[in-house]
């Protein structure tokens, strides 16, 4: 990388208008980044945006040449087709690009990265690689769980999780918000986002109108996971079911283990994972509980009273804060 963008201090935030994006610039503002030049950009119909950045008013711009120029850092964290299109402009400004969208870990093209990733799968990841990928909520709880079990003599591990409006951004939840009001008061829905009635109901697909696909979800995290586990794990099955709430990504999966693995020690390679797990005898995490926390919440591991070595999981995240939190922990250890 040339000096002048080794020594430079300016991030670019690109899809700043996004939930994650604003949850991103929050973090860095509180990081050892605070001080830094920010430079947030979107596309063009959240271009001109009045917002706030290391304390004085700024507004969010539409890509343009030069954009990404002296870039130490670039965070991509609105739609994967905006990572898409700006990714081969980002490269050009020699910075470190750091993905939230999916689309460079979907396409094969960074190095995948969360804590304690590289521990787990007892390899060290490259610093001087010029992009990452940090997975999404359930595809950082699917990994981690996955990882963990395979220290138990995990045969084969099913991994569901349930996906809240929030990650269509602020039309998603707003809709929810909406629709609830709406049957409550005896109202025929509106449904431009989902097309399908989101509020008090469970759905394995939107409706065929809606440009949310639950489909495209679960390839995405189909396609962390698989880059995140490489050769080291047994790969899981996963689903993904819309739950109508607005925050917070719930998880619940189940796993063939070795007969000799236990509760004691199957929570032990858990909590060495990185999960947090609730002490016994407490409710199990939910996606209220999660609100605002930077891990993932894991219940205590229970056996399946009818099949021996088969055991069930609980779990939960911030689907919001997760991914920027991991984040800036990675450009923490880039800088």
């Amino acid at each position: 990388m040339p000096s002048m963008e080794r020594e430079s201090h300016r991030i670019v935030i690109a899809g700043a208008s996004s939930l994650l994006g604003a949850e991103l610039k929050s973090l860095l503002e509180e990081s050892k980044f605070a001080d830094w030049d920010f430079r947030l950009l979107d596309e063009e119909e959240a271009a001109g945006t009045l917002t706030e950045a290391g304390g004085e008013a700024t507004v969010i711009q539409p890509v343009e040449e030069g954009s990404f120029e002296k870039a130490r850092f670039v965070f991509f964290a609105g739609s994967s087709a905006f990572t898409t299109t700006n990714s081969n402009a980002a490269k050009r400004s020699h910075g470190k690009i750091v993905d939230l969208s999916g689309a460079l870990a979907c396409e094969g093209g960074a190095v995948v990265w969360f804590p304690k990733l590289d521990e787990l799968r007892g390899s060290a990841f490259s610093l001087t690689a010029t992009a990452f990928a940090i997975p999404s909520a359930p595809g950082t709880a699917a990994t981690g769980l996955t990882l963990a079990l395979s220290r138990c003599g995990a045969k084969r591990i099913a991994f569901q999780w349930f996906q809240p409006v929030s990650e269509a951004g602020r039309a998603g939840i707003e809709e929810l918000e909406s629709q609830t009001g709406q049957l409550l008061s005896f109202q025929s829905v509106g449904q431009p986002v989902f097309d399908a009635q989101v509020a008090f109901n469970m759905l394995d697909a939107y409706g065929a109108e809606s440009v949310h696909k639950l489909d495209a979800a679960c390839e995405r995290v189909r396609a962390e996971v698989k880059a995140c586990l490489g050769k080291s794990a047994v790969v899981p099955s996963i689903q993904v079911v819309h739950a109508p709430v607005f925050y917070g990504t719930m998880f619940s999966a189940c796993a063939e283990l070795d007969p000799s693995a236990d509760a004691g020690k199957i929570a032990k390679a858990c909590a060495d994972a990185g999960l947090v797990l609730t002490a016994s005898g407490e409710a199990g995490p939910s996606n209220v509980s999660a609100a605002g926390e930077k891990a993932i919440q894991l219940a205590q591991p229970k056996a399946d009273p009818v099949h021996p070595g088969i055991w069930w999981f609980w779990g939960a995240a911030d689907n919001i804060r997760l991914p920027p939190a991991n984040a800036v922990r990675l450009a923490e250890k880039l800088a």
